[in-house]
Order: C-alpha cells, then structure tokens, then sequence
C-alpha cells in the first residue's frame, strides 16, 4: 500500500462531516469537483480533486459520491478540448465518478427560471447602465453604492427586458440582471451583484440555443442545490462569496440547502497557478503545449513520468487547513523520488557517451552476461541479465587525463569497477586531430566479478556503463524547474523574467540499456547514478523512436 493509499488524517472538514453525519443532518455525503473547462487542470486542482473524491471514497458505506461537474457558464473561453483532458486527469489521479458527471448548462434552464423567481419577489432587476456607470456607482469599501436608476423599475418591466434579452433583442454590455440586495455592504460581493449578461457566442455543448449566460456565483450555489450536494467544497478566496452563496440558495427555489466550506488552496514554489498566466506560457511558445512536462498542470506531470500515487501523497502530506502557505517544490520532489524509488525498475544510461576498448577481451565477438539487480529497493523484482562486450560506453566525467588525488574512477593506471561487471584499469587513451578525447584503452581483470579487487589493485569506485553492441541510441529530455526564482508572480520584472534558460536540455546521441522496442509510452525507470526517467507519452515510439524525459534527478540541486 502506498503512503497516499493510507487512511487519510483528521482534519476540520472532515470533522464537520462526521458530525453532520453522528447528527444525523446527513445519511451520506454528497461533494464535487465543479472545474472550468477554459484551460488544463494544474497541480493545485489536484489537491481539490483528492479532497473532495478523497472524502467520498471515505464514507463510500453511507453511499457517498463526488461529481465531476463542469461549470460552463462562459463559452467565449470554454471548450470541448479542456472538457475532456478533465476527465483524463481526474481519473489518471485515481477517482472514478461513475454515472456521477455534469454540467452547468444542462441547467441552464433551471438557472433562468430561477433569475425569474427572483425578478418576481422584487430580488432583481435589469440595469440598463453602462459597465463604467456600474462600477463607478458600486461604491468601494469605505463608500457605499448608488442606486441604479433602474434598480426599483417594476417586475414585470424587468421580466419583459430579461425576456428580451433571452431572445436576442439586445447586443452584448447593453443591459444585465442584478440581484437586489445591499449598496452598503462592507462585503462588495452583496453590492447588486450582476447576475446574468448578454453574450452572443456558441457554446460548446448548447450551442447557439442561448445567448444570456449566468454569472459563475449565481450559477455555482444553484447547480450545488440542484445536485443536492451537501459540503461544497472549495478554496478560500471564496470565503468571502459564502454570503452570496447562501443568499441565493435562501431564495431561490431549490431542492437542497448545500453547505459551502473552504479551505487553504495549494501554492507552490518556482511555478505559477494562474490559468491566465499558464495560458500566456503556451500561447506565446515558451513551452510547448498544456502538457510540457516543465508546466505543473496534471498532463504535464504525467507526461514528465510523475506517478499518481505521489501525487495523491503529496496533496495529503500538505494537510487541510485554513492558513494561505507556500509549499517548496523539493517536498514534490521527495514524494516524487520515494514512489519512484520502490517502483521504478533500474537500467544503466550513458548520457556523454565514452567509447572503453577492452584490449585484453578475448574475441570482437565475444560477450557475455553479467546479473545485476533490477531495483535494489524491491528484493521482489529480481535480477536481468546484461550484455557485456569487448566495447561499451562510460560517461565521459568517469575518466579523467589527469585526475586528482581524489578522484577514484578512471585515468591512466587507475582501476574501476563496471557495475555488476569486472574490474578494469586504464591503459591508455586516444585523441583526434583536435585534441578530443575519442576513446580508453582498458583491461579486465579475470575472476573479479563479486569478488574483491586482487592484491596490488586499487578499486574504490563503480561506474556504469552500456554494452555498445546491444546498445539503443536515444534522445534524453533533461527538464529541470521552469522558474529560477522560488516565487515567479513577484518578480520585478514579471513572471517571464524569471523563466529558467536551462529548463530543458536535450541529449540526442544517449545510450541506453534497453531494446528498441521494450519501452512502452510512460515506462518509467531509474537511470542508475543519473535519475529517474520515462518514456515520452507522445514522442517515443517503441520500435522505432527512443524518447526519454527527467522525471527527476537522484538528489535536490536546488537546496540553498
């Protein structure tokens, strides 16, 4: 069982629930995940989605559920696109809503039957104003509102206008519903909040069959209502629309009283969360598409060989509290490496591949099998036999001309261990034209695989290696974190300024122990001394194509 599989700990929401339900308030529990489908989900909606399905999956014997409901309310940003890498993301983390899924404008109806209800019992009006009047004349925190001078028109003059606007008689910001409630709120949410607007636009479910659209904080509470949800679930800056939420739901006429709770969204360091600012990122190419594996949305971490499971344990790791933080990208990291650590099975890589000629080997052709450990961390997953020739390659920092007293790996005279292999000792060396070291000259020594090195022989170092017979040549994706500095949105000059230039390195000519074809798309293993890898979901090409991407290198090299 992994850590994020664990039962999950207490904390104040959950205690509400338990309560509501020791009361008897509630015979189940009833949450959702209600996403706009305007851009990919990040890393921060995957701590709502473990909440919210998380908690549903707790208390599955009262026949708890969490929806997955798209709040379409706005289709000049929505699309299909986004509405179904949703779905993708949610189930990749691991949850399952079931015949459970919906979506906002399949109420659409309901919500304008609702608006009418309110334009009816005084609670509503249609503004006529200009946007500029209507923010001028919404007072700010310490000056209370103007009235509109279309906020006491009659009901059935308001009716008549709402019913014009609904059949496409007025063109876009020429008048909106308001809600009638309070100019001199100290909460600016309560100050006549517009409520619906006119937007000529085709939607990507209801096509052209509307052209009002309900304002998000109208529509959420009431689709909640409808749904009979019983804790909605959401961050805390909309703490300060509960009000309004519960102002709706008190007079309008819905089937349920749904509870609205919030608690502290997930920030983390070097990356931005603003879809606004995500789009920016892909729109003007410094990335390459929603799920570049340097962008934090939950295609780009599964694509970048991240697993679910540290994922979820991260998200529980951070607790449920009400208290805004900021949480350092290493503890991703760490839960990142230690599930990777028990899963991944390990290969050797060679990424500045070094030709080593074995001089003493006994024949071109000869090889043979060496038995190394498949993952080192799990006893259950066996050994694999390697291919061991009289050429292969080493990275080229394990040899150097003319190395320190301190360094213990090859050089002239000195001797190494190959990994899982025999000792070897360096004889020589050659170079081109240009001085560039093009390949070793070494020798075995018989009899040492397992076994100390012989009297005389100095060994304190294992290197890596690949066979270069059976070797596969791949291209290796090194990404590392896409900000240099720890909190991008308050950079002087902007979050773009910050952008790391060495956020992606590629190696074209790496050489791998592995057949063409044995990686399949998302196979994840650990690069032995390297890192944690995995196979490109859309460029590798089993058979065909080697692409690898860092998930993760083997040690933090950000700490201060």
């Amino acid at each position: 069982m992994s850590k994020a599989d664990k039962k999950e700990p207490t904390d104040f929401i959950r205690e509400i629930i338990a309560k509501d339900l020791a009361s008897g308030k509630h015979d189940t529990v009833i949450t959702r995940f209600p996403p706009e489908p305007n851009g990919y989900l990040h890393i921060g909606h995957a701590k709502a989605i473990c909440i919210s399905f998380g908690i549903a999956l707790e208390n599955k014997a009262t026949n708890a559920r969490c929806h997955l409901r798209f709040d379409d309310t706005n289709p000049e940003k929505e699309e299909t696109e986004y509405v179904e890498s949703i779905k993708n993301d949610v189930r990749w983390l691991g949850f399952d809503w079931g015949d459970n899924l919906y979506f906002a404008s399949d109420y659409f109806d309901f919500f304008y039957a609702c608006a009418q209800h309110l334009i009816n019992a005084g609670l509503a009006y249609v503004d006529e104003q200009s946007p500029e009047e209507m923010k001028k004349n919404r007072g700010d925190v310490v000056t209370p509102g103007t009235p509109s001078p279309f906020r006491d028109r009659p009901a059935e003059e308001s009716l008549t206008r709402f019913e014009e606007m609904k059949a496409g008689q007025h063109v876009d910001g020429s008048m909106v519903l308001r809600a009638k409630i309070d100019l001199s709120s100290s909460n600016m949410n309560m100050r006549d909040p517009v409520i619906y607007r006119i937007m000529h636009a085709t939607h990507h479910n209801t096509g052209d069959q509307w052209c009002i659209y309900p304002m998000y904080d109208f529509a959420h509470p009431l689709e909640d209502a409808h749904e009979h949800i019983t804790h909605s679930l959401c961050s805390l800056e909309f703490e300060n629309h509960r009000p309004l939420y519960d102002w709706f739901v008190q007079n309008c006429p819905v089937p349920s009283v749904p509870r609205q709770i919030e608690f502290s969204r997930l920030n983390l360091s070097y990356t931005v969360m603003s879809k606004r600012k995500l789009l920016q990122l892909v729109e003007e190419g410094h990335v390459n598409g929603w799920d570049d594996p340097r962008l934090l949305t939950i295609s780009g971490m599964r694509r970048r060989g991240y697993p679910p499971a540290a994922i979820r344990s991260f998200c529980h790791r951070g607790g449920v509290t009400k208290v805004n933080s900021v949480t350092d990208m290493a503890i991703l990291e760490s839960e990142i490496r230690d599930e990777l650590n028990r899963t991944a099975q390990r290969r050797m890589a060679v990424l500045d591949p070094l030709k080593v000629v074995i001089t003493n080997w006994p024949a071109d052709d000869h090889s043979e099998l060496v038995e190394v450990p498949n993952n080192p961390a799990d006893k259950e997953a066996g050994t694999r036999m390697v291919s061991l020739g009289k050429e292969i390659w080493i990275e080229r920092e394990d040899f150097m001309e003319d190395p320190p007293k301190k360094f213990f790996r090859l050089g002239p005279g000195r001797s190494a261990r190959l990994r899982g292999g025999y000792i070897i000792t360096c004889t020589g060396f050659e170079k081109n034209e240009a001085g560039e070291l093009t390949e070793i000259h070494c020798e075995f020594i018989p009899d040492t695989i397992g076994q100390d090195a012989p009297e005389g022989i100095k060994c304190r170092a294992a290197i890596h290696w690949v066979d270069a017979a059976t070797a596969a040549t791949a291209e290796v994706r090194l990404y590392d974190r896409l900000f240099s500095e720890e909190n991008p949105d308050a950079a002087e000059g902007g979050f773009l300024s910050c952008l790391n230039p060495d956020s992606l390195t590629i190696i074209d000519n790496a050489k791998l122990e592995l057949s063409l074809s044995e990686a399949d798309k998302g196979s994840r293993y650990q690069f032995e001394r390297i890192g944690y890898f995995c196979a490109d979901a859309i460029d590798h090409v089993p058979g065909e194509r080697i692409v690898f991407n860092r998930t993760v290198a083997l040690k933090d090299s950000w700490k201060k």
